[in-house]
């Protein structure tokens, strides 16, 4: 008996087998995908699904990554997100790990990446059928918010200290959630640092109907923002519209942002609609 014979048949998957994700949308599509026995190492600051925490290793974080770490996982692919993950990505092809850096923005761009990812560890059509079901998820939620009386401005808040507004995915998930984006021009850009009010007059012009705050891992402190200089002006905190939106569902550009962050800005802006 050969080698090759003593070992068992060779695998027909040619696809990645140990992947590494660097940040959190790639493990929630590879669980919804049933693809999760492929990951061999997660971002510390996955929560989607709850239970990648508990079966995978964390091994980074957004900036940073216990490369060495990585390394020992053997990855034949490291999978990770925009430019700020750069230097993560030169460390790892440097030591000879083949890594996919996507740096989509928008609703068609996480909908275009459940696609990609699905079919680059061979699970295309049940990638097809995922990105189906959150485009109908979309459709059915336009049909609802066409019976809404009524469109809400509404603002997105990022951070507080500098205020940065939200990104492009966010404002149009606002805008299929039945409201209007306060700032659609900053939407547009695709680094944080674009996006820095210079200060809070801007906002409070704009007069915004719905405050949302999401502020990137921390707890939206709603007091707070409607103590802020000329701020209670605002119909937003006239009227107690200040709703904190969490990280996890919103400001990952993959799935969770058109499932669970879209539905709960739809409530928001029904109840607001309705009331």
């Amino acid at each position: 008996m050969n080698d090759q014979a003593a070992r068992g048949p060779r695998s027909t998957d040619h696809f990645p087998r140990r992947i590494v994700c660097l940040t959190e949308e790639p493990t929630e599509v590879l669980y919804a995908l049933g693809e999760e026995a492929r990951i061999v190492g997660i971002s510390g600051f996955t929560v989607r699904p709850p239970r990648a925490r508990k079966e995978k290793p964390k091994v980074s974080a957004f900036t940073s990554a216990k490369i060495g770490e990585i390394l020992k996982l053997e990855p034949d692919l490291a999978i990770g997100f925009s430019d700020i993950q750069a230097d993560i990505a030169r460390e790892l092809i440097k030591a000879g790990v083949e890594v996919w850096i996507s740096n989509h923005r928008s609703v068609d761009g996480i909908l275009a990446y459940i696609r990609r990812l699905g079919a680059m560890v061979g699970a295309h059509e049940k990638a097809e059928v995922y990105a189906q079901r959150a485009e109908q998820h979309i459709a059915d939620i336009r049909v609802a918010v066409a019976q809404l009386p009524r469109r809400p401005k509404v603002y997105f808040e990022e951070w507080d200290e500098p205020i940065i507004t939200g990104i492009r995915w966010v404002a149009e998930v606002i805008g299929i959630a039945g409201g209007d984006d306060c700032f659609p021009e900053l939407a547009r850009e695709p680094l944080a640092k674009q996006r820095i009010l210079p200060n809070g007059d801007e906002v409070v012009r704009r007069a915004p109907d719905i405050i949302l705050g999401s502020w990137c891992g921390k707890r939206f402190r709603p007091e707070k923002v409607a103590a802020r200089p000329g701020w209670d002006t605002i119909p937003a905190v006239l009227q107690g519209e200040l709703h904190e939106i969490k990280s996890p569902i919103i400001l990952q550009p993959g799935p969770a942002a058109l499932f669970d962050g879209l539905d709960e800005i739809h409530r928001i802006i029904t109840e607001w609609a309705l009331r």
